[in-house]
């Protein structure tokens, strides 16, 4: 079993136009500081406002891609293809956006880079493959799993170092909000990462 958790008066006319001017300066204020910015997006909260479409309705067909994390000395990738069937339940996830991109974003068929964390140096060493959505975990039902079953290794590793010098992957989730053991990744992020994990 993989775990991978640890997820702002006076009266008078002129002055009564002062204080008209002043007031609609605050609410205009007001309303500006509750808008969403870039650094700050809408209510889904930060990690959903930037990666919303990994929620959207998908096409027939339609795979998508994520990534997840795991400590080698917790459960390594030679652990997963260790595993019966190539394949293990991904549970201990601890972290409400992880679990929404989980729970509510995989899908069977997705791909899924699995991510060494805490180690040096910190790399993306293979590809699973979702084969059960999500479903709650036995002893805390609050919580969910998914089954990810290895697909193969790649012929070389990517390091986060790597990663970093990419001007693609600049917005890429494991770069923007590295805390999170589950991310979604665009397709224009994989191509990359499959092109480096080949040694081109």
């Amino acid at each position: 079993m993989a775990s991978a958790g640890k997820g702002k008066r006076t009266g008078g006319k002129k002055a009564t136009g002062t204080a008209k001017k002043s007031a609609r300066t605050t609410v205009k204020k007001a309303a500006a500081a509750k808008k969403p910015t870039a650094k700050q997006p809408a209510a889904q909260g930060k990690e959903g406002g930037a990666w919303a479409a990994v929620f959207t309705p998908r096409s027939p067909g339609e795979h998508r891609y994520w990534l997840v994390k795991s400590e080698p000395s917790t459960f390594s990738w030679d652990d997963l293809l260790a595993a019966k069937d190539r394949t293990t339940n991904w549970d201990g996830i601890r972290n409400f956006a992880a679990r929404k991109f989980m729970r509510d974003g995989m899908k069977v068929g997705d791909q899924v880079l699995f991510y060494h964390s805490s180690v040096n140096p910190q790399a993306i060493v293979g590809v699973c493959e979702v084969v059960r959505e999500a479903y709650p975990e036995p002893n805390d039902p609050d919580w969910c799993m998914v089954d990810l079953r290895a697909v193969g290794p790649l012929a070389r590793p990517v390091t986060l170092a790597e990663l970093k010098t990419k001007p693609e992957l600049a917005g890429m989730a494991l770069l923007r909000i590295g805390r999170l053991s589950v991310t979604p990744v665009t397709p224009r992020e994989w191509d990359v990462i499959q092109k480096m994990g080949a040694g081109s």
